[in-house]
């Protein structure tokens, strides 16, 4: 059993939590990446083998941190908890399988956003052929295996993809980007620069032949962007 201050702590974190994912809920609509009740954010609760995820099929004007739903790492419903009573996210799995086996991710956002899920359609890649891509991911935006929605298949392809990449997003084939960050708000940015890239390089190839980067000025652009850019106490910087 927790002490006092330890469960006082726990308690306060896990409502921060709350209350974080239940607001970062509103860029997924503010940006135009969800439609209807599809998509959803997940957030790791710090310090504990937590993390608190939507609830499966609720409008996303009647989310609040009342009713986002607090699940261990194997993605069980924490029983007695509020929003305990409702089912979580149909993604909660593959959330679960990521925060198990990725303890360095504090955020995970799937949605279907049109662009990069049209990519994800053909199974292709998106090429870095922008610097802003070059900034946000390092390099192309890989495409995930196929997998089926209600256990922890997507979860690992997730995982099998982008261990070791330095992409923060992945398109899962004929499905759609999942992202992920060091907390629930990076992997929300994310989610909102993989579908900007996604139109901006589906414009461009429209109209005729893309220009690669070359790996060099990708590693440059990627180095100063996240180590340089921007101020000193932003999130990504200040996680090792």
């Amino acid at each position: 059993m927790l002490a006092a201050p330890d469960a006082a702590r726990l308690e306060v974190a896990i409502a921060r939590t709350r209350a974080d994912v239940a607001k970062l809920h509103a860029e997924l609509v503010r940006y135009g990446l969800v439609v209807w009740t599809g998509g959803n954010v997940s957030g790791r609760v710090p310090g504990a083998d937590l993390f608190v995820i939507k609830p499966s099929g609720v409008s996303y004007d009647e989310l609040a941190p009342d009713n986002m739903i607090l699940c261990d790492l194997d993605g069980n419903v924490v029983p007695g908890t509020p929003g305990a009573e409702r089912s979580p996210s149909s993604d909660t799995a593959a959330h679960a399988y990521v925060y198990r086996n990725m303890p360095e991710v504090g955020g995970v956002v799937h949605t279907h956003s049109t662009y990069a899920t049209a990519w994800a359609a053909r199974g292709e890649e998106i090429p870095c052929v922008i610097t802003a891509m070059a900034d946000e991911f390092g390099g192309p935006i890989p495409i995930g295996p196929f997998a089926i929605i209600g256990d922890d298949s997507i979860g690992r392809g997730i995982v099998e993809t982008l261990r070791g990449h330095r992409s923060r997003a992945v398109l899962m084939q004929n499905h759609g980007p999942f992202t992920i960050g060091v907390s629930a708000k990076d992997a929300v940015k994310a989610a909102v620069m993989v579908e900007d890239v996604a139109r901006t390089v589906h414009l461009a190839r429209s109209q005729g032949e893309l220009i690669p980067i070359p790996q060099e000025s990708i590693d440059r652009l990627y180095d100063r962007y996240q180590n340089v850019y921007g101020q000193a106490s932003d999130a990504r910087r200040d996680t090792p």
